[in-house]
């Protein structure tokens, strides 16, 4: 299939939902934590020190660990790419375009996108587990071991550990469902049961989908349309003809 094909696709749509994974990210010099190259090959002990077995049992070392990991030092430094900015230019006055990302850089709401389901959670914020008060980044940085202000307990990080319950799959689910395309970027499909989503599509019939993602994942053969290239000449390519 070509882009043309792909264009006319997205012309037609009125309800778009936008499926996104690590790959949307990389351009804007965020690693991809589990590609080939990615972080989480370093040390396969990073994930058990991800978890929320080890935030429990030893939240101080667990918080050096997550802000190392994680560079939140660096988080901030981050901007858009071309991909989140295609992303955002697809909402019109006529189109409904929604989000649901793997990522957890918060990069979709600061490239403009108004409807954005973070289905891993966000590094952007942490809370208290006790009286569920919310803290920004910038608080969390502040001390090695964040804390709760208003009682003491170690904050938990906005983002989901291993181990964490999803709890945004059911609304994920909804909102494809009510798509009409559904166009997935950057991501291998491989994560459960973040994978299962392009499965809803589906069941109604009446959803076209787009899948561009820089090698072929286990699950092509679910799309209308498939292309295994980089995401920005995609997208390059795509804006030409939108």
């Amino acid at each position: 299939m070509s882009y043309e094909s792909a264009a006319r696709r997205i012309k037609r749509a009125e309800r778009i939902v936008v499926l996104t994974g690590a790959g949307v990210s990389t351009a804007s010099g965020i690693p991809d934590f589990r590609s080939s190259e990615g972080l989480w090959t370093e040390d396969h002990a990073r994930e058990y020190y991800m978890s929320n077995d080890y935030f429990q049992k030893h939240p101080d070392d667990f918080w050096k660990k997550y802000k190392a990991i994680f560079r939140l030092k660096l988080l901030q430094e981050y901007r858009p790419n071309n991909v989140h900015q295609f992303i955002h230019e697809l909402e019109s006055d006529r189109r409904n375009v929604s989000v649901i990302t793997q990522n957890v850089d918060g990069l979709h709401q600061l490239a403009g996108s108004s409807s954005v389901l973070e289905y891993h959670g966000s590094l952007n914020h942490s809370f208290c587990q006790d009286c569920g008060r919310s803290y920004p980044l910038e608080s969390v940085m502040e001390t090695m071991v964040p804390v709760c202000r208003n009682c003491g307990t170690t904050l938990k990080p906005g983002v989901m550990l291993f181990g964490d319950l999803i709890t945004a799959h059911d609304e994920a689910e909804r909102i494809i469902k009510e798509a009409d395309l559904l166009l997935v970027m950057g991501t291998s499909l491989q994560v459960t049961p973040f994978c299962l989503l392009p499965y809803y599509a589906g069941e109604h019939g009446r959803t076209s989908s787009i899948l561009i993602n820089n090698e072929p994942t286990d699950k092509d053969d679910l799309f209308d349309i498939v292309f295994h290239d980089d995401l920005s000449h995609a997208v390059q390519q795509l804006q030409e003809l939108l």
